[in-house]
């Protein structure tokens, strides 16, 4: 949970998840829809479904504990090379690297490693250096000491140097270049994606269909709909359902910013649309136990809200939340 979010949003879902799910047998015995039911609010779903992939792992294969075996370990979904060093070093007391972006900047400051993240030679020199500074008899203290230093002290704005334990050593307070290293990266471009989202009602039920596991959003619930171009979305509609008739109504926009998007939703009235394999017609209650996205949870609030049949009134939201999906 907290691989790119913050503690303090963390907490609450992690005591939530807990109670929901106390061990990795009641993990591994739930199923998809209810582990990102659990999850829904956090965003990155991919963490969810490797964390429910895992723990099925681990009841397959190692009697429902984690392995304290380094290739056993890396094996696991979900588990790449910074949470295998994590585990490895933390649980089991094996000398085993992890560099996190906080580790990577106290390197990179401590030793005048040059470069930004994501270049390849600066990350290869990382962890070749945390492989070495890790060997020791106590290896995971160490690695969560890396951690905390960059969490608290080694900031990337304004770092408290002056606390610093290995100031003495730090190469780039003694060249004052502190704020220079790492260098800054390019903020990614925000690819923009358009989708046209059919609303179909029954009722108090709305249609919703399950993404497929992976990519973006993958096996969270949602709307009917269809990537488009801006301003084809009553094309797009009809061309993926020709049932829908000739005029969907429009009802309204959700717009978010991603860490790598810049989503949105389009959502039209429709009547006649046959459901799709899978599709489910649910309830808002029965909404609120499915894993949906923060986005497509705003669009179903105004499409449930809504009494009409076909919608009597537009409606428009637009929130750029910090690196949620």
């Amino acid at each position: 949970m907290l691989q790119q979010t913050q503690v303090s949003v963390v907490l609450p879902y992690w005591s939530a998840f807990l109670a929901r799910f106390p061990d990795v047998a009641a993990l591994a015995r739930a199923s998809l829809d209810e582990v990102l039911a659990g999850w829904r609010g956090l965003g990155y779903y991919a963490r969810a479904r490797n964390l429910h992939r895992a723990a099925r792992g681990m009841m397959e294969r190692h009697g429902g504990r984690l392995p304290d075996d380094v290739a056993a370990l890396r094996a696991l979904p979900g588990f790449g090379r910074y949470t295998v060093g994590a585990v490895a070093s933390i649980a089991f007391g094996r000398a085993v690297p992890l560099v996190d972006g906080n580790v990577a900047r106290v390197l990179a400051r401590l030793f005048g490693i040059e470069g930004s993240s994501g270049d390849v030679a600066r990350e290869k020199q990382l962890w070749a250096l945390a492989g070495t500074l890790v060997e020791g008899e106590r290896p995971g203290d160490w690695n969560q000491a890396l951690m905390e230093l960059g969490a608290t002290v080694c900031r990337p704005e304004q770092p408290t140097c002056l606390l610093c334990p290995v100031r003495a050593r730090c190469v780039a307070l003694a060249s004052g270049r502190v704020a220079d290293i790492p260098a800054r990266k390019a903020p990614p471009r925000r690819l923009a994606l358009h989708l046209a989202l059919a609303a179909a009602r029954r009722g108090d039920a709305v249609l919703l269909v399950r993404r497929d596991g992976t990519g973006l959003f993958g096996g969270l619930w949602e709307l009917p709909g269809v990537e488009c171009a801006p301003g084809s979305e009553l094309e797009a509609l009809r061309a993926r359902w020709p049932e829908v008739g000739p005029a969907p109504r429009p009802l309204g926009r959700v717009e978010r910013t991603l860490t790598h998007r810049a989503l949105t939703l389009d959502v039209f009235a429709v009547e006649g649309l046959e459901p799709p394999e899978g599709a489910r017609w649910v309830t808002a209650a029965e909404a609120s136990t499915l894993g949906i996205s923060a986005a497509m949870q705003a669009v179903l609030r105004h499409v449930l809200e809504d009494r009409s049949p076909s919608g009597g009134r537009q409606w428009k939201s637009s929130r750029s939340p910090r690196s949620r999906r």
